[in-house]
């Protein structure tokens, strides 16, 4: 029982280190932006080549480094789903547990209506006893 246990526990370990040494780049089709992000699809690299500033608009360049950093994180995150699932039971789905969303249903990941009586909309503070309708 002892030797499963170590055995489970080297694996895992090798897991968390793959995990923490998995990067995915992403480039842009000019060359001109390149993202690079970590297993959780944090920025870890990013380079703009000089001329970009001259060819691209900044709402443009901002727009690349958005779809890149999520171009790049998609694929990460399938590499990381890769890496965790030998150590999963075989029925979950290892990048629905890496989203934090592996038990949930597609009813509870829907944000919840805002309730009527939470509403603030008619609240003034700024009247005597606070919080009285207007």
């Amino acid at each position: 029982m002892l030797a499963g246990y170590r055995r489970s526990r080297e694996q895992l370990g090798a897991v968390h280190r793959t995990l923490a040494n998995l990067r995915a780049s992403a480039t842009s089709e000019d060359g001109l932006v390149t993202v690079t992000v970590g297993a959780q699809g944090q920025l870890h690299e990013l380079v703009i080549v000089d001329s970009a500033y001259r060819k691209l608009r900044p709402h443009e360049l901002a727009a690349t480094i958005v779809a890149l950093s999520e171009a790049a994180t998609a694929h990460v995150s399938r590499a990381a789903g890769e890496a965790l699932a030998p150590v999963l039971p075989a029925d979950t789905d290892p990048e629905a547990l890496l989203r934090g969303t592996a038990d949930l249903t597609p009813a509870e990941l829907k944000p919840e209506a805002p309730d009527a009586e939470d509403s603030f909309e008619d609240v003034t503070w700024m009247q005597a006893g606070g919080g009285r309708k207007r």
